[in-house]
């Protein structure tokens, strides 16, 4: 049971670093243009330089909406860490871990919804760009759902151990 209960912490913490990289990164799309390689993130578009993202008045609340549940997804999954820790050692058995599963499979919800809207809208628009493909940021994103949702499963399945 501790070596199973290590083993969900370590890829908890995995998943708050990798959401952390895909929020804050500005590679989600890259596109090849004449002045070389460019890539766009949730803030910037960048070239050789950083400048901020131009994005078009009816894509705003879009891009403003991916922001917030991205945010939103950070702020549930250290939530669900530090309440995994407190309940690991204040809770007794059979209680133990329904917050915490709880508070991850939100996360996984704010993932799943702002990781679709980019998906949507974004999805291989990258200014001045002739061919373009998602970034790793991207990539990170839905692996960091796909982990907050078995994290999520797997917490609720502990708390009758």
């Amino acid at each position: 049971m501790l070596v199973l209960l290590a083993g969900i912490f370590v890829v908890h913490i995995a998943t708050v670093i990798m959401l952390f990289v895909s929020t804050i990164a500005n590679v989600w799309m890259v596109g090849s243009s004449n002045l070389g390689k460019v890539s766009t993130g949730l803030w910037l578009m960048c070239n050789k330089t950083c400048e901020q993202l131009p994005v078009s008045s009816s894509n705003e609340a879009s891009l403003k909406a991916v922001q917030a549940f991205m945010i939103l997804s950070i702020i549930f999954s250290v939530i669900a860490l530090v309440m995994f820790i407190v309940q690991l050692f204040t809770l007794e058995k059979g209680k133990r871990f329904y917050i915490t599963g709880a508070i991850m499979l939100v996360c996984w919800m704010c993932i799943l919804i702002g990781v679709s809207i980019y998906t949507a809208r974004f999805t291989g628009r990258v200014p001045d760009s002739t061919s373009s493909h998602h970034g790793y940021c991207f990539i990170l994103a839905w692996i960091c759902f796909c982990f907050s949702f078995i994290i999520g499963i797997l917490y609720l399945v502990l708390r009758k151990k």
